[in-house]
């Protein structure tokens, strides 16, 4: 089995959740009393949530890499980035280790394409609605036709990802909002819809949407086991 580093913390919420649902994988696959083999730098979410918000992403880079180094140095054979907003700075990171980092989108998009959709829509933080870190890899390199709410859905998913969600909050006015956003965007077009942010998962359930969802926290960790299970030909002799 080989060793996952996750870069977690962001918010710890959702880490949690993905720390749950690998050792489930690894369970359920192995049978037993196994569980993953894993490492986890956590990060304090208060200090990244300030760098976000003063445009601080150079800084914030740098405190990714060293978390992933340290990761590197401490016995992993891969890394995650266990957020997406962040993973803005997932080229970077890579390039500063030599173990593989499993980026979030790609097996998002394999899922989607496998399903024969092409047309998506994306909730997520401003970040990830707004720049093209995001929405680029999944048109280039997966051909995906990326719709995003328009601004004022945009500032209320934002809104209560930061304010709600990452602090453990969970509304019912705030379900109401996200399933009338999905459902604009059902009206545009939207085959389906990625859950872009991985503390939406506390919120939205697929009976909330009129399409299928696609939660990028199930799917990257999912992707994580079967990634940490894979034989190297090392493995075989």
């Amino acid at each position: 089995m080989k060793t996952i580093g996750l870069i977690g913390g962001m918010s710890w919420e959702s880490s949690a959740a993905y720390y749950r649902l690998i050792n489930e994988g690894v369970r359920q696959r192995l049978g037993g009393l196994h569980s993953a083999q894993c490492l986890m730098w956590s990060f304090d979410f208060a200090e990244i949530e300030n760098l976000q918000h003063a445009d601080r992403w150079d800084d914030a880079t740098d405190r990714m890499i060293e978390a992933a180094r340290r990761l590197e140095r401490g016995g992993a054979d891969f890394v995650m980035i266990c957020t997406n907003t962040m993973h803005r700075m997932a080229d970077n990171v890579q390039a500063a280790i030599d173990i593989p980092l499993l980026h979030i989108a790609d097996p998002t998009a394999a899922r989607i394409r496998a399903d024969g959709l092409r047309r998506v829509g994306l909730l997520g933080m401003a970040f990830t609605m707004e720049q093209d870190f995001y929405k680029g890899r999944l048109t280039e390199r997966h051909d995906l036709d990326v719709l995003v709410p328009d601004e004022d859905d945009r500032r209320t998913i934002h809104q209560v990802i930061y304010e709600e969600l990452v602090r453990g909050r969970v509304l019912p006015d705030s379900r109401r909002a996200y399933r009338d956003i999905i459902e604009r965007l059902q009206r545009r077009g939207a085959e389906a819809i990625i859950l872009g942010c991985t503390e939406i998962m506390l919120l939205i359930a697929p009976d909330d949407s009129p399409v299928p969802l696609y939660d990028t926290t199930s799917i990257h960790a999912e992707a994580a086991v079967t990634m940490s299970l894979e034989q190297t030909p090392s493995d075989e002799d």
